[in-house]
C-alpha cells in the first residue's frame, strides 16, 4: 500500500517538489558557505521523493550546539517559509478524507523543513 501511495504522490506533485529541492540544493552547494544548507535540502528532496514509509529520527551522536546553531540560521534564511508552505499544503490536503494521508506527509516535510540539522531519514 505504501508503494502505491508513493506512486500517487510522485504523479501528483512529489517529483516536482523533489526536483525543486534538488535545484536549490545544487545552487547552495556551489557556494562554500551554502554546502551545509545544500545538504539539508538534499535531505528534503529525498523525503519529498518517497515520503510514505520514511521516518525522521534524531541522530544519536549529535553535536547539539552546532546543530542548534545551524537550525537557527536555517530558520532565518528561509526554513520557516518552507515549513509554512508544507503546513498550508498539509491543511489543504487534510480537508478531504482521501487527502489526509498526503496531508500527513506534508506535515512530516514541514517538521523536517523547520529544523533539519541533527535529523536523519530512515
Amino acid at each position: 500500500m505504501k508503494f502505491l501511495a508513493n506512486i500517487v504522490w510522485l504523479v501528483f506533485g512529489g517529483i516536482i517538489i523533489s526536483v525543486e529541492y534538488l535545484v536549490f540544493s545544487t545552487l547552495l552547494i556551489v557556494t562554500i558557505i551554502g554546502i551545509p544548507f545544500g545538504l539539508q535540502t538534499l535531505k528534503l528532496a529525498v523525503l519529498a521523493l518517497w515520503p510514505f514509509g520514511s521516518e525522521i529520527r534524531e541522530i544519536k551522536d549529535n553535536s547539539g550546539c552546532l546543530s542548534m546553531f545551524m537550525n537557527i540560521i536555517w530558520v532565518f534564511i528561509g526554513g520557516i517559509w518552507i515549513a509554512l508552505t508544507h503546513l498550508v499544503f498539509g491543511v489543504l490536503f487534510a480537508i478531504t478524507i482521501i487527502g489526509i494521508p498526503f496531508g500527513m506527509q506534508h506535515f512530516k516535510l514541514a517538521g523536517l523543513a523547520l529544523m533539519p540539522f541533527g535529523k536523519e531519514i530512515v
